[in-house]
């Protein structure tokens, strides 16, 4: 078994042993028809997934250590890339497999916690998400009332909430565990995504699927409609300004974070709102390339460019080094 199957595996195997399965493995189709195509998909994704594991720990790792960097939209960030991070580390190693065996097998165990950890990374990123935005709020719309408001305090404070729920998600594995998986076991996806699971089952899905969509629902509709009205009054602020150099500095402090979210948000909507038919699903399966594996190389490169502070730290690190290469 391999290692990223055998982490899936033991992630909940202190959970109670589920009953009337049938159904013990699922096969993932992944992409199909790729024939001679597969080595270069393969290696493209694989340098695209270690250039987002590069470039996500090297914020954290600019984030923890440099004095430049010690403010709350930075503090996010380096928590975003965290999740970033676990998100595509969750999804991409196992996909990498079935591209190049065309297909894989992960144990049912497996594949709902593939599913949990998902949705929990997913719950934590647009929470983070929404703080970002809050503190983008406060910094353009209540500038003199930012430094005493978002303190160390209540930075540390939202992080931990982002974390707490995006955790307390994986409570949809008590309802998943206990489903009847009778069989077939085969999902077009190259992951186990919530729809296409929960439609293997043979139980009584009404109240599942209200519990399971309901919590996704609120932690997905809620933060991206606090981020839309935080927006509307930055935006309202900057219309303000009167000098278009004032207004464009200003802008420039927010457009790296809502490039972010609309990245973020457009795929969700695309997965899961398209329909999944016909051609439809193979667009789905593209949006969720750009989420799962896209976005968080996006997160790094979109901030490294768009922020000054940022890249000034990057090159005197740079500088750095290579003073001590002479």
């Amino acid at each position: 078994m391999r290692i990223s199957n055998c982490i899936l595996f033991l992630f909940f195997s202190a959970l109670p042993a589920m009953n009337k399965t049938d159904v013990t493995e699922i096969i993932l189709l992944g992409f199909q028809n790729l024939h001679g195509f597969k080595y270069v998909a393969f290696f493209s994704f694989l340098v695209i997934y270690l250039i987002t594991i590069i470039g996500n720990a090297l914020i954290i790792l600019l984030v923890s250590t440099s004095t430049r960097l010690q403010s709350p939209m930075f503090f996010f960030l380096g928590h975003l890339s965290f999740s970033d991070m676990l998100l595509t580390s969750n999804i991409v190693p196992n996909m990498l497999h079935i591209i190049i065996f065309e297909g894989g097998i992960l144990p049912l165990r497996g594949c709902i916690t593939q599913f949990v950890v998902y949705g929990s990374s997913v719950a934590s990123e647009s929470l983070l998400l929404t703080a970002m935005s809050f503190d983008r709020y406060l910094a353009i719309c209540r500038p003199l009332h930012y430094t005493t408001v978002m303190d160390l305090k209540l930075c540390l404070c939202l992080v931990s909430f982002s974390w707490m729920i995006g955790t307390a998600i994986t409570v949809i594995t008590v309802f998943m565990r206990a489903l009847w998986f009778c069989g077939p076991n085969v999902i077009d996806h190259f992951f186990c995504d919530l729809v296409p699971l929960l439609e293997l089952s043979c139980s009584d899905m009404t109240i599942v699927k209200y519990q399971v969509f309901t919590v996704s629902g609120l932690m997905t509709t809620i933060p991206f409609m606090f981020i839309t009205i935080t927006y509307v009054y930055i935006f309202l602020t900057i219309l303000r300004i009167t000098s278009a150099s004032g207004r464009q500095k200003t802008f420039s402090t927010c457009s790296s974070h809502l490039t972010v979210v609309c990245t973020y948000y457009g795929a969700l909507f695309v997965m899961y709102v398209v329909p999944s038919t016909g051609k439809s699903f193979n667009i789905k399966k593209v949006a969720t390339l750009m989420y799962t594996v896209v976005t968080p190389l996006f997160n790094p490169v979109i901030y490294s460019l768009r922020n000054q502070e940022l890249k000034l730290v990057i090159w005197k690190y740079v500088a750095v080094l290579k003073k001590n290469n002479k």
